[in-house]
């Protein structure tokens, strides 16, 4: 899924926004995500080593939301099951960790 450098200026602040609204920090999201505070922030940055690793985050992010019961920020380009991209690898999606 190639993203425009606009969709990706609007992917990095969606994610970015959702984060801050979970009110943890980048090293408890590391440790949940099996990664380094730095990974993180190059994810939220979308400076992946590969493409699955926004729709890990975005997973991770929501469920947080979810847990707290706060609206997230809604995505444009991360919106609906990354199942729907023949090209995502589902199994590494589904482990949810960055390692």
């Amino acid at each position: 899924m190639s993203l425009t450098t606009a969709e990706q200026q609007a992917t990095r602040q969606e994610l970015q926004a959702n984060f801050t609204l979970t009110g943890l920090d980048l090293a408890t999201v590391a440790t949940a995500l099996q990664t380094t505070p730095a990974h993180v922030q190059a994810v939220l940055d979308l400076e992946v080593q590969a493409i699955e690793e926004p729709w890990i985050l975005r997973n991770y992010l929501a469920e947080v939301l979810r847990k707290q019961h706060v609206e997230g920020v809604p995505y444009t380009r991360l919106s609906g099951s990354p199942r729907r991209f023949w090209f995502l690898n589902q199994a590494r999606i589904a482990r949810g960790n960055l390692a």
